[in-house]
């Protein structure tokens, strides 16, 4: 018997089975530095440690989504080193900051199955939990994805589809109790819009570009020790559909959140990730762009200095916002279109201290 794991088939998923993932992280500076180079983000809390602390946290905390993806990575090889896709997220939220020095670990429970109609692979519903040196919960999130099934004569499990709701509501949110927005000052990250100042159905078309070099998504995926074959065996690729490797959907995810910094310099969490979608594939060459569209905006329970925004976030590839027509034409995504993400951030208000300056 061979000790080399291939991953899990689909037979091998059970409702209720739980896969403590393996190799704990220890994040450094390093990390944060290697993110920022790869993504351009400039969002101030993870940039400044002095805006940090002015903010009531006791260091720079890491990016939001850098948590995200070196959370993901540890679960891909037990869950979806054999996906043919991953269909989805939801409810997907941040429950304390992780900073230099915290380990990470990760496990994931199935919480549902559903058999394709082809009898050769099959959906699993995961939700996963990362936690840090403490056993203190840092993040949480369903995803789901279609895995193959290594003998398609195995009988179908029972269909279990769980409920996940459209966003995650505001009261489910989880903002430290230090986090202190009533004298932030808005030439730290030179936009002058507050959360009182966008409206629900507003559109912004963000006008940077980035271009996607092969070094820059191989690096991004090996950083967060993301071990799926598709992002790095270009012999393997070759013989794909595709012929060549794709770009991890994560690091598209943060390429476009940095993307979507003009017009948004004061989004200064994520909060949540309601729901995403890699709509069509992306390759190095491809450049992308951003768009974004407000949602809706919540007033926060107790809270004077703070709202939530929750967007849509579109990327697109090879193509502007200004070019872009219908997102979808019966149905399907338009083919530059390559995702559609439905997430929620954090935003100074307007105070008191902020009216009486102006």
């Amino acid at each position: 018997m061979s000790k080399a794991s291939t991953g899990n088939s689909f037979e091998d998923f059970y409702l209720g089975r739980t896969f403590v993932h393996a190799t704990p992280r220890t994040v450094g500076e390093g990390d944060i530095a290697l993110y920022l180079a790869l993504t351009g983000s400039r969002h101030v809390i993870g940039c400044a440690a002095p805006v940090a602390h002015a903010l009531g946290y006791p260091a720079r905390p890491l990016d939001e989504m850098l948590v995200f993806h070196l959370a993901f990575g540890k679960t891909v090889a037990d869950i979806s080193l054999n996906a043919i896709a991953n269909l989805g997220y939801a409810d997907v939220r941040w429950l304390a900051p992780v900073y230099v020095g915290d380990s990470l670990a990760a496990e994931s429970t199935v919480i549902g199955l559903k058999e394709n109609s082809s009898g050769d692979s099959g959906v699993v519903w995961v939700r996963s939990t990362a936690v840090n040196q403490n056993d203190e919960e840092v993040l949480t999130w369903i995803r789901w994805v279609m895995v193959k099934k290594r003998d398609s004569t195995r009988p179908a499990p029972t269909v279990v589809i769980p409920e996940t709701t459209a966003h995650v509501k505001p009261e489910r949110l989880v903002i430290p109790d230090f986090l202190d927005c009533r004298e932030f000052e808005t030439g730290l990250t030179g936009g002058p819009w507050r959360w009182d100042d966008y409206d629900i159905g507003e559109r912004i078309d963000h006008p940077a570009g980035m271009t996607l070099d092969e070094s820059d998504h191989t690096f991004a995926t090996r950083l967060y020790q993301n071990p799926a074959r598709l992002h790095f065996d270009a012999h393997l690729m070759r013989e794909s559909a595709f012929g060549r490797r794709l770009v991890y959907g994560g690091h598209v995810i943060s390429v476009c959140r940095a993307l979507s910094y003009e017009g948004l310099e004061n989004a200064l969490l994520v909060a949540a990730i309601n729901a995403g979608t890699h709509c069509n594939p992306t390759f190095a060459g491809d450049t992308l762009y951003a768009r974004t569209e407000v949602l809706d905006k919540w007033e926060l329970p107790g809270r004077s200095d703070l709202g939530a925004l929750r967007l849509r976030l579109l990327g697109l590839k090879n193509l502007t916002p200004a070019e872009l027509g219908e997102v979808k034409v019966e149905g399907k995504y338009h083919p530059n279109v390559v995702l559609d993400l439905d997430y929620t951030v954090l935003m100074p208000r307007q105070t008191e201290r902020t009216e009486e300056t102006a």
